[in-house]
């Protein structure tokens, strides 16, 4: 078991930094917003265009980045979304069954069937070298691969979160992100 728990532990390191990390570009997202914003309206004032689509689509990138990226993090947090009607009630054994099972059914299975089907649409968009069709877009095969990183990086989050509740389960001294605890950025 503990050398189950060292790669859980691994994972949850790459993870950290990963959340970490993309956690600025929400940062440059909102300002990049911003800019966008002001130069569509001063464009529209002065009447010279100033805003670009290479801005617009940067913006689009950086959303996507956090979005897929930080997944990963945010379920290491315990912070998904949840109906927690039943699941607030339930003791640290019984979360910790329900959590498995989610993980075995549930997350598992969704983050296979989106590789399975994305890998081929990722590897096409390569193989092409896929561009924006808008003026001054970016390349599209790039962000497309983020796409397949972004669910990797869920995967193994969800086989180190399975692998904490099992040693839970089996009495084993571990640390799992509960939902009171907020994320630490």
């Amino acid at each position: 078991m503990e050398v189950l728990l060292r790669f859980a532990r691994a994972i949850d390191a790459v993870n950290e930094f990963v959340g970490r990390m993309v956690s600025w570009l929400t940062l440059f997202m909102v300002l990049l917003g911003v800019y966008n914003a002001v130069t569509r309206k001063l464009s529209q004032t002065i009447g010279i265009d100033l805003s670009k689509n290479t801005y617009i689509e940067m913006q689009w990138y950086m959303f996507a980045l956090v979005f897929l990226w930080g997944a990963a993090y945010t379920l290491k947090a315990n912070a998904h979304v949840r109906v927690d009607v039943l699941y607030s009630r339930l003791s640290p054994r019984g979360k910790a069954w329900v959590d498995i099972l989610g993980t075995i059914f549930f997350l598992l299975p969704f983050v296979a069937l989106v590789l399975y089907t994305a890998v081929p649409i990722v590897y096409d968009s390569w193989r092409i070298r896929e561009v924006s069709p808008d003026p001054g877009g970016l390349p599209r095969y790039p962000i497309k691969a983020a796409l397949i990183v972004g669910f990797v990086l869920l995967f193994f989050q969800g086989i180190s979160e399975l692998i904490k509740r099992i040693a839970f389960l089996k009495g084993v001294d571990v640390e799992i992100a509960t939902e009171e605890e907020e994320l630490a950025l």
